[in-house]
């Protein structure tokens, strides 16, 4: 009798099977063959730049932060020195720990009762008995745009130095950092009215004070 080989057929189940684990091999592959724009998101970390202090002498030093307005700018915001002071005192305060900041209300009285003291940042350091002061000239402030006088669009360009009260007089006693620019809102002004002024000089503020106080901690930016 003659026997007829017959080949076994694949059933529908080791199709599937198949189908299955190509499909989960699938992206494996494509990862390792370097098309990386389909691999998952949860493989993709997050990318951050680690940025160093631009100085990074304030560690345990009683610091004055001390800011100068011209008079133009002083008529329109009288507060402007104590207000850009204290914001950025607050900054440095959250993310330094063992920073010595004198209170800027005192450094404002103090300006106030010697007008002279304004433009001296070393006078204003010896009386609060400070080691260092971080000196910040406005050299551009406005919060109305001034191309466009029914809009408002925040802007604060500063100089920013420090200065070492109690060094020795052979050693450096001033360190000028990078400028500081800052504009709010970036892309465009805002119509002007009393909200929108609100928040373009509290956005503005934040902003400048946070870029200032970033120059004396190490931190990380988004990329």
């Amino acid at each position: 009798m003659k026997i007829k080989r017959v080949a076994s057929p694949i059933t529908h189940s080791r199709f599937q099977r198949c189908g299955i684990t190509a499909l989960l091999l699938l992206p494996l592959t494509i990862a390792v063959s370097g098309c990386s724009w389909l691999v998952p998101l949860i493989f993709i970390g997050e990318h951050k730049e680690k940025i160093p202090a631009e100085f990074d002498k304030l560690d345990g030093m009683k610091t004055a932060v001390v800011v100068w307005a011209d008079q133009e700018t002083l008529f329109d915001y009288p507060h402007v020195r104590m207000e850009l002071s204290m914001h950025i005192s607050d900054k440095m305060w959250s993310s330094m720990k063992n920073v010595k900041l004198v209170d800027s209300r005192q450094i404002e009285d103090y300006v106030q009762k010697n007008i002279e003291m304004s433009i001296d940042p070393e006078k204003v350091g010896q009386a609060f008995d400070c080691d260092m002061v971080v000196y910040i000239e406005l050299l551009d402030f406005q919060i109305r745009d001034r191309e466009a006088p029914d809009f408002v669009r925040g802007r604060i360009d500063a100089s920013v130095s420090v200065y070492d009260i109690k060094a020795d007089v052979e050693s450096a006693r001033r360190y000028e950092l990078d400028e500081v620019e800052t504009v709010y809102p970036e892309m465009q002004s805002m119509l002007f009215n009393e909200t929108n002024a609100i928040v373009v000089r509290k956005e503005t503020y934040e902003k400048f004070a946070e870029t200032v106080a970033r120059k004396f901690y190490k931190h990380e930016v988004e990329l």
